[in-house]
């Protein structure tokens, strides 16, 4: 009877030790799941501010120009990840300044206001730069299609056009913390000014890069 209780005994120590010690194991397979299974990232909004440079909306004859003056833009775009490097994007901003005639000689004078709405969607590609530099760094491109809409007046008369335009952009998401970035970005929206649509006068315009400088933070969720 003894021998029995101490068989059983070793038997019933050495289960118990067995289990203690799968314990931590199977906790850290556990978390190790739910991480593996977290859900990742899906929506990605960005507020974003900086600055619009304008091109000329018509050169006319001996060097003059009718264009908007470089000015402070603002707006948000929202992405949706189709995966860690993919992403379609859709974007709305607005830009302002003074409207300016250029005249050889003397340079920009100011005949009113104008300012931008600017509408796209596109597709953005990335890759991060973390694994190779440790850095929490993510560069970009981004390229789309759209729409500004130019409203120009003075206090006299005001018009506005809305032509098509194509845009490419190009900058970085820096890693703040989780899910949250600081992103840089330099955009190029490129198209005509619809002179007929604004004033009834069938004059040709030209084709105009209108580069906005701006940062924001970006938000996953």
């Amino acid at each position: 009877m003894p021998r029995v209780f101490v068989r059983t005994a070793v038997a019933a120590t050495a289960l118990a030790t067995a289990a203690f010690a799968a314990t931590p194991a199977h906790a850290q397979r556990s978390s190790t799941a739910g991480v593996a299974s977290a859900p990742a990232p899906l929506i990605q909004l960005t507020p974003y501010a900086g600055y619009m440079f304008f091109g000329d909306f018509l050169k006319g004859p001996v060097g003059t120009s009718i264009s908007s003056a470089s000015g402070p833009m603002y707006g948000a775009q929202l992405g949706v990840n189709l995966s860690p490097n993919v992403s379609l994007i859709g974007n709305v901003a607005r830009a302002s300044g003074d409207l300016k005639v250029g005249i050889p000689f003397l340079g920009g004078v100011s005949v009113g206001q104008s300012s931008a709405w600017m509408y796209d969607a596109g597709i953005q590609l990335g890759t991060s730069l973390g694994e190779r530099s440790r850095l929490p760094i993510t560069p970009f491109v981004q390229v789309g299609a759209g729409a500004i809409r130019y409203e120009v007046g003075s206090s006299l008369l005001k018009t506005n056009a809305t032509n098509f335009a194509a845009n490419a952009g190009l900058g970085a998401d820096i890693g703040l913390g989780n899910r949250i970035s600081l992103r840089v970005l330099a955009k190029d929206y490129i198209g005509k000014f619809d002179v007929k649509q604004a004033t009834s006068l069938d004059v040709q315009s030209t084709t105009s890069h209108n580069i906005g400088l701006s940062g924001g933070l970006k938000v996953e969720f």
